[in-house]
């Protein structure tokens, strides 16, 4: 990944990426080419892997198992208009251009088709994700006999990170006015992660 010195991020940023993202693409190369599931992972910090289950009639995972993996994480994203550069009206010289937050995750994939392994995961993914809701749901709250059968419908996957590529191109090359105006037009047109992204990082 080509990553410009302004738009290198320290390691507590990408560590809250990876805490935060919601869904990525993992990637494997297989006999007939290049491969991609978008799967709900979680990261798991203290054992450097990210966690995820494939559905079981999705046959990406029995080629994956064993293999190197690569999974895109994806943060805010946002077109950035030149309209909201103040020096669009000194000098003119300004271009459209778009803001990103990624990270390229690399290591190799390890398949779990045992049923307490996915269970644990599933727990810990509900937990994850239904921690800021006001009623959180469990998944004890689904009948046994039904959620043990959706338990046999998916197999989970495990990626050891060995390496991170990561970049948050959030207009840290830009004037301090100009930022200010990228914060203002994301606002203006409803982006208000992409806002908070350009804000949080601004130089």
């Amino acid at each position: 990944m080509y990553v410009p010195t302004q738009f290198a991020p320290d390691e507590d940023d990408v560590q809250l990426l990876l805490a935060r993202h919601r869904a990525a693409d993992l990637i494997t190369a297989g006999p007939d080419g290049l491969e991609a599931t978008m799967l709900p992972l979680f990261h798991d910090r203290d054992h450097g892997t990210l966690l995820g289950h494939f559905a079981r009639n999705n046959d990406h995972w029995k080629r994956a198992d064993g293999q190197r993996g690569l999974v895109i994480v994806r943060g805010p994203d946002s077109y950035i208009s030149p309209n909201w550069y103040p020096s669009k009206a000194e000098h003119g010289r300004v271009v459209p251009t778009w803001n990103y937050v990624t990270a390229h995750v690399h290591g190799p994939v390890t398949v779990h088709d045992d049923v307490d392994w996915v269970e644990s995961l599933v727990r810990r993914l509900t937990d994850a994700h239904e921690a800021g809701n006001p009623a959180p749901w469990g998944v004890d709250d689904a009948p046994e006999k039904f959620y043990r059968g959706q338990l046999r419908a998916i197999v989970g996957v495990e990626v050891r990170i060995e390496r991170i590529d990561a970049k948050f191109k959030l207009s840290q090359n830009r004037p301090a006015a100009d930022v200010d105006g990228v914060v203002a037009g994301l606002r203006a047109v409803g982006d208000a992660a992409g806002a908070e992204a350009v804000a949080t990082h601004r130089p």
